[in-house]
């Protein structure tokens, strides 16, 4: 299935003209130009390797995509019933993708998640603003890249099992507040192993966010500009995302409006604390594709500069790049012309994908 290398890619001329601004080829392959978003201490950060472009229940239930109107997320455009849910921080937990961390909890309540690469699997950011999950899990450790993409929300609230101490040290030296395991809000469930046992309460931990004093500020803006699905998008009705040897798809299923994820060629499924499993699903996608390289031991992606970038909701599937000038704005997705490309409300589901390895996508 990999072989069939993205279409879209190959075959519009204009995108490679766009990125060509911003990509130095070099022995057939695309560095991506260095912006703040690279972390860098400590000293023994390496420079990126040429490459080549080939919870159960929520204290609020969201809805599928679906058009604005009135109070509306910041991240993904739905709109809310309490607009007050709206006038606090963002608090993000990170979560485990280990096989021995799966089935995961929770995770389908979140307004947003981010899926990016550690070592040799990928490892969720789940996003809470609106809503909340009792259930959550499981947690783990913090890494160089989510500084980069934390740092943008008004100094949130950043729950993690733990990281080296100049890990940790760069998370909050760009205004995040790190939550660790702490008691009542992080506890250990029977039948799973350490370290992928840590589970959650998303509620108690901005109990004890609020006992620390961390900011309650919502973020300045939204994440994107939302709007409808473009009339000229294309049909889609499986994506396929290579994470290094992690083939993630994603299937488009008409009668729930969703996309249902699957991992190795099988279900991505959550359960409950009450033992109901259901297939992991999001209304929206966007996958961006981003440089792999390392700070000191560990991989990281970079996530300022430019790349390919594609927006899939309702069947469908918008392309085109993103721009981010340094770690403090957002991405802006923009179309070969540079017309800004609208995300949809709705759940959205971020894959930060190595741009060494393909995306297939699949028509209907």
């Amino acid at each position: 299935m990999w072989s069939k290398l993205v279409e879209f890619v190959r075959a519009r001329k204009a995108l490679s003209i766009a990125i060509a601004a911003v990509v130095l080829v070099v022995a057939g392959g695309a560095i991506f130009m260095a912006v703040r978003a690279d972390p860098e201490v400590p000293a023994t950060t390496t420079s990126p390797p040429p490459t080549t472009t080939t919870m159960a229940e929520t204290t609020t239930s969201l809805a599928t995509s679906t058009t604005l109107g009135g109070e509306t997320s910041q991240i993904n455009g739905l709109p809310v019933a309490d607009p007050e849910l709206l006038d606090r921080r963002l608090l993000a937990v990170k979560i485990d993708n280990h096989p021995d961390a799966r089935p995961h909890s929770g995770i389908d309540g979140a307004d947003a998640v981010i899926e990016l690469m550690v070592e040799g699997v990928t490892r969720f950011i789940s996003m809470w603003q609106q809503s909340d999950s009792e259930f959550l899990g499981p947690m783990r450790s913090g890494r160089p890249t989510d500084q980069t993409l934390l740092a943008f929300f008004n100094e949130p609230s950043f729950a993690i099992s733990g990281a080296q101490s100049w890990v940790q040290n760069m998370i909050r030296s760009v205004g995040i507040h790190l939550i660790g395991e702490v008691e009542p809000g992080t506890y250990r469930v029977q039948g799973r192993r350490a370290p992928h046992n840590l589970f959650t309460n998303t509620l108690l931990l901005r109990d004890y966010a609020d006992a620390q004093d961390h900011p309650d500020e919502p973020i300045e803006g939204p994440m994107w500009a939302f709007g409808p699905m473009r009339q000229d998008a294309e049909e889609a009705s499986k994506v396929s995302f290579d994470f290094l040897g992690n083939p993630v798809e994603w299937t488009w299923d008409e009668t729930s409006g969703m996309w249902l994820r699957t991992l190795g060629g099988e279900e991505s499924v959550t359960v409950t604390e009450d033992e109901e499993e259901s297939q992991i699903a999001f209304p929206v996608l966007v996958a961006l594709y981003v440089e792999q390289y390392s700070v000191g031991d560990l991989p990281a992606s970079r996530t300022a500069g430019q790349g390919l970038a594609y927006v899939f909701a309702e069947g469908k599937v918008v392309q085109g790049t993103w721009q981010r000038e340094d770690i403090d704005g957002w991405f802006i997705l923009e179309d070969n012309e540079g017309v800004t490309i609208e995300v949809p409300p709705g759940q959205v589901w971020i894959s930060l994908i190595p741009n060494t390895t393909g995306i297939v996508i699949e028509p209907s």
